[in-house]
């Protein structure tokens, strides 16, 4: 039997000698159809791929698959592709899911998307520390100099720290990402006093800084990912794409056939035949039989639910949390408008780090508003949204002035269980993505907890898959 969808060509891998051949058009479930009109409802019980979740790593995988002319179904089981890597249209504003940051020096990210049409914003390449009731500027010194200088005397680090910084800048810069991500790893913590770095800088520098990419106050997290982040932040700037994060998701999966992706159409179990052909069975009831294999690119947990007793992935680390709350305010209103990140160095309250969004992108918000970001981490489950607002402000007070905060207007909250996977060690950052014959898993979980590790991760399961295929086709 011939399995044909309509962007795909005949393809060996779906060969057989009944010569029947059929076009893929889902019954029942949602389409992303940016362009062309809905299909006709028809029934077909099989297709090359399966790959459940739309996320990066499950648009990377599907990518990856079509690039090759492999027929593939992408399941999503919610209203939008994406993942964690959302952003909300409210009252005007765009509001991305949590606090996301978008480095421009991800390799794989180079390579599968177009930085042009993101329309990316750039972030001030350093950032503002509160410590001691006051802001104090850490800057790149290549990019600007004379910030920099004029910070060699600030309390946030001692000038010994500032040489290890750039030091520290050429060790990750002579590393390749392999001889990182295979590197011998500790802590994050233990390897910033091993470097020799000051209690000061990293209480008041590193810990809100990169705590807050880690969702990690304790910097617990691999030496690994520190690395490459670092190495990452070093070639690259930090940016927010023009119309939210959710662009780079929706620019994926924009290139993708019309017809390969199905919202609100969540996988409840995977399952084998007799002659160990894949299913995946619906929330709905519906199922869907591959030929090929099954991709699974969702979250962590969900993914150690779904594959229970197939020698899938243990969850054995609790996951990184966090909190973000936006509020808005008149142009006026705001203290700065720089396209700067704002940490918390002080080692108290409940705000680690904070910018103003409509600074960094105008297009965040309407013309005449400006829009404010907030992050803390982990979830803060005892504290109602409206109370954990009001103690966000009245800390930010102590920041900016009361007379000025009070003029906020909290928007919304994001409480985000699942912000990132824990990589505190031991970590294997390229685990194998095969989890039985035909079936296969991705997520940022199995290699860096980036947006490039679920790229990374997506393609890795596409490639082992059709690797599988093509020897025992052979």
């Amino acid at each position: 039997m011939t399995i044909a969808l309509s962007h795909a060509c005949t393809n060996p891998f779906l060969s057989s000698s009944s010569g029947t051949r059929f076009r893929f058009k889902p019954r029942s479930s949602t389409q992303l159809s940016p362009t062309a009109p809905p299909l006709q409802p028809t029934s077909l019980p099989k297709t090359g791929v399966i790959v459940i979740g739309a996320g990066l790593a499950g648009l990377a995988a599907a990518t990856h698959l079509n690039s090759k002319n492999i027929p593939f179904l992408l399941l999503e089981a919610s209203d939008s592709v994406g993942g964690r890597v959302r952003t909300d249209i409210v009252d005007g504003f765009r509001l991305d899911r949590g606090f996301q940051i978008f480095i421009t020096a991800y390799p794989e990210a180079q390579r599968v998307l177009n930085y042009q049409a993101l329309d990316l914003q750039k972030f001030y390449s350093g950032a503002r520390v509160f410590y001691d009731g006051q802001f104090h500027t850490v800057a790149d010194p290549l990019l600007h100099f004379w910030d920099s200088v004029k910070s060699l005397t600030n309390p946030i680090g001692s000038f010994t720290d500032k040489l290890l910084i750039g030091s520290t800048r050429i060790r990750v810069l002579t590393k390749s990402d392999e001889e990182i991500f295979t590197a011998e790893e500790i802590p994050t913590i233990e390897l910033l006093k091993k470097i020799g770095f000051s209690d000061s800088i990293v209480g008041r520098f590193f810990r809100p800084f990169f705590g807050g990419i880690f969702f990690d106050k304790e910097l617990e997290t691999t030496s690994r990912l520190f690395d490459f982040i670092f190495k990452c932040l070093a070639l690259g700037d930090n940016t927010l794409p023009a119309k939210g994060i959710a662009a780079i998701p929706e620019q994926l999966a924009a290139r993708l056939p019309y017809d390969s992706i199905l919202l609100n159409s969540r996988a409840v179990s995977i399952g084998f035949d007799e002659t160990e052909t894949p299913s995946v069975k619906l929330q709905n009831g519906e199922i869907f039989t591959s030929e090929l294999g099954v991709i699974v690119a969702v979250e962590e947990p969900e993914a150690v639910n779904l594959l229970a007793g197939r020698n899938g992935p243990v969850q054995k680390k609790p996951c990184r949390s966090t909190v973000c709350l936006y509020f808005t305010a008149d142009p006026d209103q705001i203290p700065v408008r720089d396209p700067i990140l704002f940490l918390n160095g002080s080692g108290k309250g409940i705000v680690n780090n904070m910018f103003f969004a409509t600074n960094v992108a105008p297009s965040y918000g309407p013309p005449d508003k400006a829009l404010i970001s907030i992050s803390l981490i982990g979830l803060h489950g005892d504290v109602s949204d409206d109370d954990l607002a009001a103690k966000v402000a009245q800390e930010l007070s102590g920041w900016f002035g009361d007379k000025m905060v009070r003029k906020w207007k909290h928007l919304r909250t994001y409480r985000v269980g699942f912000a990132q996977p824990n990589q505190s060690p031991p970590t294997d950052l390229k685990k194998n993505p095969k989890v039985d014959s035909g079936l296969y898993v991705c997520g940022d979980y199995l290699t860096s907890a980036t947006f490039d590790g679920a790229l990374v991760s997506g393609r890795r399961a596409a490639e082992a898959l059709l690797r599988d295929r093509l020897s025992t086709r052979a």
